[in-house]
C-alpha cells in the first residue's frame, strides 16, 4: 500500500518510425487514463533511438493523434535523444563496474554465440577485455573511429540464462546516420531495451506499462534499473495488445501496405491508423469508448471489429445531422405536379437531438430516387416503388407509380408518378399509411458529389499477430475492392456548405464524412464511414437472451 508514496506517473512512449494505429489508441487511453484516474501525470516520450527509420513527419502525426484522442501531455514532451549524454554516462558506469564490454563479433556471430531456447550461449572471446580497454574502445566508438557494425557495447550478464534477453544483450551499436534531432552529433545509438528503462527512471516514471511481448524483457528492464538507479525505481507492467479482426496491427506490415501502393498513404481511410480512422470519419469519443469496453487483460484475444463499429454508430447516431443523398439516381416525374412550382419543406436535423432544429429542403416536379428503390416486377412483400403501388417520400407526399419510360435498350430512364397533395408530411392527411418510405432529391436543387465506399482492407479475419508477425502472406488477403468510387451521386442543397471533416447520416444509406483532403466547395467528396446496420449489436442481443 502507498507504493511510490501514492504517486502515479505513466508515459506513452511511441517510436517515431510510422503512424500510430488503433492498437496504440488502447495504450494511449490506458496510460493517460490511469494517470487521470489517480490524479497523476502522463508523459509523451518519443523513443527515437534508431535514426534509420525515424522521421519528423511521424513525430508530428503522433502528437496530432494523441491530442485528437482527447489527451494532453501539457509541458511533458520528451525524447530519448534528450538523454543521449546521460545514457552514455550510464553505459560508462556499467563498464566501470565490469558489467559491460566492447565486443567485435559481427551481428551474425553474436546470434550464433547466443544459443537457443534449449542450448545455453557461450561467452564472447572479447568478454575478458579490461575495464580500461573497454572504456577506451567505447570512447573511440563515440568519436566515430570505427565503421558501422564493426563493434558493439554489450552488457555482461549471463550467457547461460534461460531468458535469451539476458544473454549479454547489445547496449550500443555504431550507426553513422543523421538523427532527426541531434543531427551528426552521435554515431553510436542505444538499443531500445537499454534506453527505455533508463529514460523511465530519468523521468521518475512509476508505472512503465507495455504490451505482453515485453514480458520476457522485464528481467532485463529490472537489471538495468538495479545496476544504475538508486531511487525512484520504475516498474514494468504488461497488458495484452489489441488484436482486431480484418485488421493489420503491425507498423511494419502497414508500412508495406503503404509502400507497395495498396493504399494512398498512411492516412488513407482504409488504414487502421488513427489518422486514417480520423479521415474516414471516426470520432475520438467512439474510439475511447471502444478502448474502455474491451478493457485490460493479460491473456491475448482477438476482438471483433464490429464492436468498434458499434461504438462508432452509437456516437454518430447522437451527433450526426440527417440529410438526404441519392447514390445511384433515377429520375421520377410527378405528372400532376405544377410545372414551374417549387416548395420549401421542413425536415428535422436529428431525431435524437430535439434541440438540433430543422432545415429546409426543396421539392419540385422532377425528383431523383435510388435506382434500387424501384422494381418493375417486384416479388411479394416488396414495399418500395413499383407499377401501381404507393410509397411516401420522406418529409413530403405519397406518390403512385403510373408509367415506366425506357430507352431503346430497354433500360428504365424515367418513372412517371402522380402525387397526392393531401398527404403532405405533417398535414391533416399525413397519417395515411403506406408501407414504404423513400428518400429523394429535387432535380433542379441537386448537388453533384463524389462518394467513396470502403470495405475491410483485409478480406478475412486476421489471425493473431504472434502467429504471423514474420509472414508476409497477409498481402495476399488485401481486398482489391476495398475502395469503390461513385461520381454521379446527388445530395441535397444544404450540403453545399459542408466543410471537410463534417459528418452526416445519409438517410437509409449510412454515415458519411466530408473528406478532410479532397472536399471543397467546388467538389464535394464524402467518405462512407459505416452502414446503418449494426451486426455486433444484433449478435450481442441474441447472446444475452
Amino acid at each position: 500500500m502507498n507504493k511510490n508514496n501514492g504517486r502515479v506517473h505513466t508515459r506513452f512512449p511511441p517510436e517515431p518510425n510510422g503512424y500510430l494505429h488503433i492498437g496504440h489508441a488502447k495504450s494511449i487511453c490506458l496510460n493517460f487514463g490511469i494517470a487521470k484516474e489517480f490524479n497523476g501525470l502522463c508523459n509523451l516520450r518519443f523513443d527515437d533511438t534508431n535514426p534509420c527509420k525515424e522521421e519528423v513527419e511521424f513525430v508530428e502525426s503522433i502528437k496530432e493523434d494523441v491530442n485528437w484522442l482527447g489527451f494532453s501531455w501539457d509541458e511533458r514532451l520528451y525524447y530519448a535523444s534528450d538523454y543521449f549524454e546521460e545514457l552514455y554516462e550510464f553505459a560508462v558506469k556499467l563498464i566501470q563496474k565490469g558489467k559491460a564490454y566492447v565486443c567485435d563479433l559481427s551481428a551474425e556471430e553474436i546470434r550464433e554465440y547466443r544459443g537457443t531456447l534449449t542450448e545455453p550461449g557461450k561467452d564472447s572471446p572479447y568478454i575478458k577485455r579490461s575495464i580500461q580497454e573497454n572504456l577506451e574502445l567505447f570512447e573511440k566508438m563515440r568519436a566515430g573511429e570505427f565503421p558501422d557494425g564493426s563493434r558493439v557495447l554489450r552488457a555482461r550478464i549471463d550467457m547461460t540464462s534461460p531468458n535469451l534477453n539476458m544473454r549479454d544483450p547489445v547496449l550500443y551499436r555504431i550507426m553513422h546516420e543523421n538523427h532527426h534531432r541531434s543531427g551528426d552529433k552521435w554515431c553510436i545509438y542505444p538499443m531500445y531495451d537499454f534506453a527505455h528503462p533508463l529514460s523511465d527512471a530519468i523521468e521518475k516514471i512509476t508505472h512503465s506499462i507495455c504490451t505482453m511481448e515485453f514480458e520476457d524483457h522485464r528481467p532485463l528492464y529490472d537489471w538495468f534499473i538495479d545496476q544504475l538507479i538508486e531511487e525512484n525505481k520504475p516498474k514494468q507492467y504488461e497488458f495484452a495488445r489489441l488484436n482486431l479482426t480484418n485488421t493489420v496491427m503491425s507498423k511494419r506490415k502497414l508500412r508495406q501496405i503503404v509502400e507497395k501502393g495498396f493504399v494512398q498513404g498512411w492516412d488513407d481511410p482504409r488504414m487502421p491508423t488513427i489518422s486514417g480512422l480520423r479521415r474516414r470519419g471516426y470520432t475520438p469519443e467512439a474510439i475511447r469508448d471502444f478502448c474502455n469496453r474491451i478493457g485490460v487483460a493479460k491473456a491475448n484475444s482477438i476482438v471483433d471489429v464490429t464492436l468498434l463499429e458499434h461504438c462508432l454508430r452509437e456516437d454518430l447516431n447522437k451527433k450526426a445531422p440527417r440529410v438526404m443523398a441519392v447514390l445511384d439516381p433515377i429520375k421520377v416525374v410527378l405528372l400532376n405536379y405544377p410545372e414551374n412550382q417549387e416548395e420549401v419543406l421542413k425536415a428535422e436535423n436529428n431525431p435524437e437531438k430535439p434541440d438540433a432544429g430543422h432545415r429546409q429542403i426543396m421539392f419540385s416536379k422532377n425528383l431523383y430516387i435510388e435506382r434500387e428503390d424501384f422494381m418493375e416486377d417486384p416479388p411479394s412483400k416488396y414495399f418500395r416503388l413499383s407499377p401501381g403501388k404507393e410509397v411516401r417520400l420522406k418529409h413530403a407526399y405519397i406518390i403512385k407509380c403510373e408509367k415506366v419510360i425506357k430507352n431503346e435498350n430497354g433500360e428504365i430512364v424515367e418513372i412517371h408518378c402522380t402525387y397526392d397533395p393531401e398527404t403532405k408530411s405533417g398535414g391533416n392527411a399525413s397519417n395515411r399509411k403506406v408501407k414504404g418510405t423513400l428518400h429523394w432529391i429535387s432535380v433542379p436543387h441537386a448537388i453533384d458529389a463524389e462518394i467513396r465506399f470502403y470495405d475491410y482492407l483485409i478480406q478475412d479475419d486476421q489471425p493473431s499477430e504472434e502467429e504471423t508477425e514474420n509472414n508476409d502472406d497477409f498481402l495476399s488477403r488485401v481486398n482489391p475492392n476495398s475502395l469503390i468510387v461513385r461520381k454521379n451521386c446527388k445530395v441535397e442543397l444544404s450540403l453545399r456548405e459542408s466543410s471537410p471533416g463534417e459528418k452526416y447520416q445519409f438517410l437509409r444509406q449510412g454515415y458519411f464524412c466530408a473528406d478532410s483532403k479532397d472536399h471543397t466547395p467546388d467538389k464535394l467528396v464524402f467518405n462512407k464511414i459505416i452502414s446503418l446496420r449494426d451486426s455486433w449489436a444484433k449478435i450481442n442481443r441474441k447472446s444475452n437472451k
